[in-house]
């Protein structure tokens, strides 16, 4: 990914997604803090200060052109976020990626996510060009996987006590999605647009 490319910026219907800024800290903590967010998410701070480190790792991975992340905003108030979708691992030779994501409590099963992966994985697969899609989900989250088993994923297996999770070894759903298979899917409107390079 090349510094000098603007940051995509994606609207859908209802909502924003468009780049994470240091104005979102306080906002990205709230939910890094929130232990019915980091539950499943793998990642908690106790700090302000310390959420920065998530900040940096969102510029990181898209300077270095392993992954890109999204604030989750709604349309008509761009500056607050709340929640974030995106995709980590990415081989760019293998055109593959993992996709993860995290949203307000306040906001779960009100069909957001649904609708925000919906535009992330249509920018992933069409302009991207990602092959395979990849998200991984603990058992015990069926909120989660029964969303992306919505947005066509498919259950590869189960990963047996593949991750340490509090002093015990969990197992982990591994799921896939192709991008011949999205395509063959029929999606909602979402638009792709690019944020002037100066900003």
């Amino acid at each position: 990914m090349s510094e000098k490319s603007p940051f995509p910026l994606i609207q859908t219907p209802h909502f924003l997604l468009r780049q994470i800024v240091a104005t979102d800290l306080t906002q990205i903590f709230r939910g890094m803090s929130d232990p019915r967010v980091t539950e499943y998410y793998g990642i908690s701070y106790e700090t302000l200060e310390l959420t920065q480190a998530q900040l940096d790792w969102f510029e990181l991975i898209y300077e270095t052109g392993t992954g890109i992340w999204w604030g989750i905003c709604h349309r008509d108030e761009p500056q607050h976020l709340i929640g974030t979708c995106g995709i980590n691992e990415w081989e760019q030779d293998d055109h593959c990626a993992e996709a993860g994501f995290w949203i307000f409590p306040e906001y779960w099963g009100k069909g957001v996510m649904l609708e925000c992966l919906s535009a992330m994985l249509d920018y992933c697969f069409t302009k991207l060009s990602l092959h395979r899609m990849q998200s991984m989900v603990e058992p015990d989250n069926p909120a989660s996987w029964k969303l992306i088993e919505k947005l066509g994923f498919q259950l590869e297996g189960i990963l047996r006590e593949c991750e340490r999770k509090d002093d015990r070894y969990v197992d982990l759903r591994c799921y896939s999605l192709l991008a011949r298979e999205w395509r063959n899917r029929v999606q909602p409107q979402a638009t792709t647009v690019h944020l002037p390079a100066s900003t």
